[in-house]
């Protein structure tokens, strides 16, 4: 266990941003990073750049910056590399992917012009509804496997990089179950040797990730670095992970409204959900196999919140159903609709509907920034394994297995900022107050 207080490591140097899956979502997360470095944009919706924390009591006044409080990287030492299957540089991705506007995606063409991801780890069998141009060959999965460390290797060198994180941005793949060869790190190589199928390209980056003590973060719902060997070797290597499925449009909202119906003992008959949405994401989506993966991600967050076993006459049996359908028109904006079936006083029913109109990329890109940013204070501060207080940003938040996840959004914030306090060795802050009043 770490120790409050512990040392955290220097940020100074650069740090390599490994993307495996460039698409809408990570060329928005780079572009927005070049327009916060060249033109001083504004990092909206990010709390390592715009959040404070307090500290001490409320008398005290100390609310400083996060930025300010740890030792973060600076966004000017981030250097982007990555993996995709289009075979575009950034600037033609972040412009198909119609996210940003024309004009500033013109300012910043250099940079994003001389970013070409590099081949890929791609199997259609996982995302059918992709097509691929650049792909990795190579008999076995653990020849691609080496292949990935190798371009993680030469990046490095290249540009004299200190260190490195890497954050998952592809897409959803088909649902899969831990098996057999994800129960240990022995059965995952034998299984990367036999080219298993329980093995998805997402496995192999995690795989190559940890395999040289990268921290790791699942921006998707599939089976990635959630199950034994994963987390048996990020421990051994001494990485961080967490993961998984960024938290932004309508679980985001669930995860907002559900904590404040449970607090104020207010009844749940149903909750039925459903998706607009029109990018690539949706087009992935509209595959059932992919959409399993999504939805299993989907569904927990209201029995983790509610607890229907702990409150039944409340949230027992509620019907709880969640639809995506996939609008080419939509682009990447995303449309989700809520329709909330409760009950109070006397068992009298009311209902909440809301209607988010929301950019998927938008919401999701600063959460690639903290979570960058995070990881590698992790590393620089001795943590590896799983990093539950990372669960803020995270749909399907990973723990240890004798644990439920935390979804409550508010309880995962007061996670984070106590885990930053105790690295910094500050109280931790319990919002009791009573000192204040004896």
């Amino acid at each position: 266990m770490i120790k409050k207080g512990t040392k955290i490591a220097s940020p100074k140097g650069k740090v390599g941003v490994l993307i495996p899956g460039m698409g809408a979502v990570a060329t928005t997360f780079i572009a927005g990073v070049e327009a916060m470095r060249t033109q001083g944009a504004k990092p909206f919706g990010s709390l390592t750049q715009m959040g404070t924390i307090r500290l001490g009591k409320r008398t005290d006044k100390r609310v400083p910056m996060i930025k300010d409080f740890v030792p973060l990287a600076d966004v000017n030492d981030l250097v982007f590399g990555g993996w995709d299957i289009h075979g575009e540089n950034c600037y033609e991705t972040t412009l198909r992917s119609g996210v940003l506007e024309r004009t500033l995606l013109d300012s910043l063409k250099p940079q994003l012009q001389g970013l070409k991801p590099w081949s890929a780890v791609f199997e259609k069998k996982y995302v059918k509804r992709l097509n691929s141009k650049t792909v990795k060959k190579g008999k076995t999965k653990y020849d691609q496997a080496l292949q990935v460390i190798e371009d993680i290797q030469n990046f490095k060198k290249k540009n004299s990089l200190d260190r490195l994180t890497m954050i998952w941005c592809g897409s959803t793949e088909i649902f899969l179950k831990p098996g057999k060869v994800h129960s240990s790190l022995e059965e995952f190589e034998k299984g990367l040797k036999k080219n298993d199928p329980g093995i998805s390209p997402s496995m192999i980056y995690a795989y190559a990730a940890l395999h040289l003590g990268i921290p790791y973060a699942n921006g998707a719902p599939n089976l990635s670095a959630d199950f034994p060997a994963m987390v048996e070797l990020a421990q051994k290597n001494k990485a961080p992970i967490c993961g998984k499925d960024f938290k932004t449009g309508q679980t985001l909202m669930k995860t907002i409204i559900a904590p404040g119906l449970k607090s104020r003992m207010i009844g749940l008959k149903g909750w039925f959900s459903t998706n607009i949405l029109g990018n690539r994401d949706g087009e992935v989506l509209d595959e059932p196999q992919s959409f399993k993966t999504k939805e299993e991600s989907k569904l927990s967050v209201l029995d983790h919140i509610l607890q229907p076993d702990v409150y039944p006459e409340l949230y027992k049996d509620f019907h709880h159903q969640v639809r995506i359908n996939y609008y080419p028109p939509s682009g990447d904006n995303k449309e989700g609709w809520d329709n909330i079936d409760i009950f109070g006083w006397l068992g009298y029913p009311m209902q909440i509907k809301v209607n988010f109109l929301c950019r998927d990329s938008i919401l999701a890109a600063p959460l690639c920034l903290d979570l960058v940013l995070f990881l590698d204070l992790a590393k620089r501060a001795g943590m590896s394994g799983i990093q539950e207080w990372l669960s803020f940003y995270f749909k399907s938040p990973q723990c240890a297995p004798e644990l439920y996840p935390e979804h409550d959004l508010f309880i995962q914030l007061m996670k984070l900022k106590n885990t930053l306090r105790y690295l910094r060795g500050e109280d931790l802050i319990t919002h009791l107050g009573l000192e204040y009043y004896d």
